[in-house]
């Protein structure tokens, strides 16, 4: 392939150098290199902001160095460069990781292969045993933080998710790839040092398969087996935000928004859940994992804008791929997709639910 062809592009959000704080950037993917731009109006802002050579880079992922952050990729140049981009969905950093990890070694075919080629024998290495996991997994430092987490209504205190432990055990090095992890993780269940908790996981416990007991997913929940505690019940001590918050993620993804008070454009993460149906955003700047706006699609209105010229009620030299969602109470939100593609995926997935 020549240098001009793009393998993949899209938002990411970069860690800056100097000031470490998180900015969203497009980042264009070549043969050779990763590109990333300023957005302004939905167009890139040429020059790019920078460049990240791959000749000799190393990628690690999935990388937990920052506990708020759980979908990273670091990449560290040949030069001890080290750059942290943060995805917005698992599938979309494992799509990046991908294609990365595969430019970086085009020059060695055989690289990619092993790539593609996930072990299906997997042994614990005999130095390492289910307790010595099972007490780093426990370390206050390093170890796996356990939450309240929702799952069909109820919440489960201490509990995480069966992809946040793939990722641990990656991450630690336990296992090469998620295929191991999994069957890591079932040899924990069924040693009882871990326990499924909620419909998910217990469902897929009871399938009787080991290497289906445990679900590499981020709605699968479990927990320690000491610290089981019993469920509470939504109406105990569950406010309305987290009523909201508590459907099932359909879609996710990147989209530019325009501000309701300065009309000003930015980048944030769009979660889309039903039952109930919501539409959330989060600004990808921030540490905390909440919202900073969303709304009901119970009644609303989703219509794709025309794509000559800026539409109505649109501020700044913004055009293209937009659409338009009108709530119930008639505020109105304009959208940009990254592509014609993403729009449609997008407004189909909202109709759906309104």
């Amino acid at each position: 392939m020549e240098d001009g062809g793009v393998l993949k592009e899209g938002f990411l959000v970069k860690r800056g150098h100097i000031v470490h704080n998180w900015k969203a950037r497009w980042f264009v993917l070549r043969q050779n290199t990763l590109l990333y731009y300023k957005l302004e109006g939905g167009r890139k802002v040429n020059p790019p902001k920078g460049q990240i050579l791959l000749d000799g880079c190393t990628i690690t992922c999935p990388c937990l160095e920052y506990e708020n952050r759980p979908l990273l990729i670091k990449l560290k140049t040949r030069t001890s460069t080290e750059y942290f981009l943060e995805a917005c969905s698992r599938e979309d950093r494992d799509a990046w990781a991908f294609e990365i990890t595969g430019a970086i070694h085009a020059g060695q075919p055989g690289k990619v292969q092993q790539l593609h080629i996930q072990r299906n024998s997997f042994k614990l290495p005999p130095h390492i045993s289910l307790h010595r996991i099972v007490d780093k997994m426990h370390d206050s430092g390093s170890g796996i933080r356990p939450s309240p987490n929702l799952e069909q209504g109820s919440t489960y205190k201490k509990t995480f998710n069966g992809s946040s432990l793939v990722d641990w055990l990656i991450s630690n090095g336990f296992a090469a790839n998620r295929l191991e992890a999994v069957t890591l993780a079932s040899m924990l269940l069924e040693e009882n040092f871990l326990n499924p908790v909620g419909a998910r996981s217990m469902g897929a416990v009871r399938s009787g398969d080991l290497a289906e007991q445990f679900l590499d997913d981020s709605t699968a929940l479990y927990t320690f087996a000491e610290s089981y505690k019993k469920k509470i019940s939504l109406r105990e001590d569950i406010n309305l935000s987290t009523m909201e918050l508590s459907g099932t993620v359909i879609k996710q993804g990147y989209l530019a928004k325009q501000g309701h008070k300065r009309k000003n454009w930015k980048v944030r993460r769009f979660v889309l859940r039903k039952e109930p149906a919501f539409l959330h955003y989060y600004d990808p700047s921030k540490e905390e994992n909440r919202p900073v706006g969303g709304f009901s699609l119970r009644g609303s209105l989703v219509s794709a804008l025309e794509d000559n010229g800026v539409p109505t009620g649109v501020k700044g030299n913004v055009q293209g791929n937009l659409f338009k969602v009108i709530t119930k109470d008639d505020t109105h939100y304009y959208i940009q997709a990254s592509s014609k593609a993403e729009r449609a995926e997008w407004i189909e997935a909202i109709k759906k639910l309104t």
